[in-house]
This record gives structure tokens, sequence and C-alpha cells, in this order.
């Protein structure tokens, strides 16, 4: 099978196309004849090696990134009865152990893997996954009512734009921070309440205007300055949900709870994903769609201002 691998860690240069083994599918897996993938921030630290060792297995080479993931079942394994062969799924997995995204065929554990909707676009459900996944998880952990006051900071990227429209279909009030014209344009399209950009506007006046008694609270998808201050302005009864992985961190404590959480990747988890998806309140903004033999392409576009998510063509 086509595939990008790397044959040792560093900079998008040692992304490889070429052939390689399509895998094995275990008892408890699926294979997914891969349409799309999603490229995310994360592939750029895993290419550098800064993943190496954390899952608990030796790194080998070839390495093939991609946690996302949306195709047909092409094979299922022994133990599987949720799926069959010609479903249309998605799926949030990780490269390690079985091997990543950046291919045409992926094995991945079924417990991992949902039926697509018939509202979502496979070019859109490639990039869903994870992202989706964690903004739901922090959207439940906040536990809030309908017309509670939350800021999504980071609300034009990947996490964030999708945390948005998770938020408004529970009925809350979101302000939503962004980043340039393009991404107030896609956070005001998406249904935010108010918008305000966090490059070049004040925020916390923008906060302090929008939730005058302070708001409820926050959802946090890229860490600062500007982010500290922003947090300020939550509630010291208020909640704020920062999702491992986002940096910086914290330098100093502000005084509502910070609660730091994974994306819930369960079947259970992705079953309420679905709910949303098929109630019309849910949609990936790809900004840009590369070929999957111009993933090297697609790693430097990361590097760049882009707004939602970055994704790759395999089929």
């Amino acid at each position: 099978m086509n595939a990008v691998v790397l044959d040792r860690f560093g900079g998008p240069e040692e992304l490889s196309f070429r052939t390689i083994p399509t895998p094995e599918v275990g008892e408890n897996d699926v294979l997914v004849r891969v349409e799309y993938a999603g490229v995310g921030s994360w592939d750029a630290a895993e290419r550098e090696g800064d993943y190496d060792g954390v899952f608990g297995v030796p790194s080998s080479f070839p390495y093939v990134l991609g946690w996302d993931a949306a195709g047909t079942i092409a094979a299922v394994g022994d133990g599987v009865d949720r799926f069959a062969v010609g479903d249309r799924v998605y799926a949030a997995t990780t490269p390690v152990p079985r091997g990543g995204t950046y291919t045409e065929y992926a094995v991945v554990e079924a417990q991992h893997v949902a039926h697509l909707p018939e509202r979502m676009p496979v070019a859109q459900a490639g990039a869903l996954g994870w992202d989706a996944l964690t903004a739901l998880s922090g959207v439940d952990l906040l536990d809030l009512q309908p017309g509670a006051t939350l800021m999504v900071f980071g609300a034009s990227g990947g996490i964030g734009h999708l945390a948005v429209q998770i938020a408004r279909h529970r009925r809350l009030r979101v302000l939503a921070v962004a980043s340039g014209d393009d991404g107030v344009a896609l956070a005001r399209g998406l249904g935010a309440d108010a918008t305000a950009d966090g490059r070049r506007e004040d925020v916390v006046a923008a906060a302090s205007a929008f939730a005058p008694e302070g708001l409820d609270a926050a959802l946090v998808t890229v860490g600062g300055p500007t982010t500290e201050a922003a947090l300020g302005t939550v509630k010291e009864s208020g909640r704020i949900a920062w999702p491992y992985g986002v940096h910086p961190a914290l330098s100093t404590s502000p005084r509502a709870a910070v609660s730091y959480y994974n994306g819930d990747r369960s079947s259970t988890a992705m079953d309420r994903l679905n709910a949303i998806i098929e109630a019309g309140g849910l949609q990936v903004h790809v900004d840009r769609t590369f070929p999957l033999a111009e993933a090297r392409d697609a790693h430097l576009a990361l590097r760049e201002h882009y707004v939602g998510k970055l994704a790759l063509r395999i089929a």
C-alpha cells in the first residue's frame, strides 16, 4: 500500500512517500480503507520525536503518522461485531503501536471507530475525531446550563471551532476568541454570540462587555499572556477546561479552578458526538487539503496561519 513514512525523526523533509506492507488486522481491530486523514499540530511534534516512548512502546521505523481518518471498512477482526466490510466510518487512533493514518489502509482498534453519519462529508470526517472529541469532553467537563457564558479561546483552531459549535448546540452563550479576520469570520459564521481577534483586540475588554458580572467558564486551546489575562474575567466560582498538550502552560493561577483533561475516545463518547452531528450541530472547517504524496507541504502549512483543520486526501 502507499503511505507516507518516517525512517527517522526530524523535519518535514524526513517524510517519504512510498510503498509499505499492508498492516495485519488483530482480533479487536478493523482495517480502514482511508480516504481522508487529518493533519494536526501534534503530528509535527511527533515527527520531531517528541512522543518517542510516551506510549510505552519503543518507536520503530518505518513510522507512519496520523491520528484521524475516515473511509470504508475493508476487513474486521474475529472479535469485532459492531462493524462489517463496507461500512463508512471515521476513527480517532494513535500511530503507536498499529501505525497511523497517512496511508491507504490503517488498522484501528474497533472501540475507537464510529459509523459515519450521513450528514458528515467524508472529506470533513477525516479531520474530525480527536479534535471533536476533545472539544466535546471539554464542554462536558464544564457542565454548564443553557444560557451560561463560555469563552472559547482559540476558537478558529481545530478544537476551538468545534467547541463553539458544540457549545451552541448546548444553548450556551459563546464568546469566541479567534485569530485573524478569517478566524473571526469563521467563529461568527459558526454561531458565536460575540467574537474578538486575540491578536489585535483587547480580549479582556471584550469579555467584560460580553459578561459584565464575569464569565461562567472558559475552554482554552492556546496559552500565553493574552490567554492568562482573559482568564481573569472568569468568575471565581467558574471553571476553566484546559486540554493536556495546550501550551504554553499557565505561569500564574487564575481565580477560577482549572481542570486539565484528555479527550474521551470511548464508543459512548463517539455516539454522543454522532448525535450532535446528526442533529445538524457540527461541521468541520477544512482550510486546505493535500494529496497524500504532498504530506511534506501539509506539514509546512502547519507553520503558517490557517483556520480550522488541514487534511490529506488519500483516495
